[in-house]
């Protein structure tokens, strides 16, 4: 099966920090607005998901969500979470290190695209 959502090993260790600091997290692909289009990191529950949220699957056993609306837009690429230096303006847990979470995305093979993972919600 095709994973819809990877992440690198730099963004994962990242993550694993995360998880001492914080305990189990989540993580909410932001549509825009103030905080760009960037994945957000949270504690798991902190940011509440709704119908019009869908599940896309786990990065580094964290549960990785996005608006429907936007799925819509995104459902023909796989997204891979990595880590860049600089500070977003957004409430993800990893700005106060100085680096955020940026989403990489590229188009799904014809077999790719076959042998999707379905998403939930």
């Amino acid at each position: 099966m095709t994973s819809r959502v990877l992440i690198t090993p730099e963004a994962e260790k990242v993550v694993d920090e995360l998880k001492e600091r914080y305990g189990d997290l989540m993580f909410h692909q932001s549509g825009g607005c103030c905080d760009g289009s960037q994945p957000m990191c949270f504690e798991k529950g902190e940011f509440r998901t709704s119908d019009s949220d869908v599940l896309l699957g786990e990065i580094a056993g964290c549960e990785f969500f996005m608006s429907r609306d936007q799925f819509e837009y995104w459902k023909h690429t796989q997204l891979t979470i990595d880590v860049t230096p600089g500070r977003g303006s957004s409430f993800s847990l990893e700005i106060p290190m100085g680096i955020r979470f940026i989403t990489k995305s590229r188009l799904y093979s014809e077999q790719e695209a076959k042998d999707l993972v379905a998403v939930n919600g």
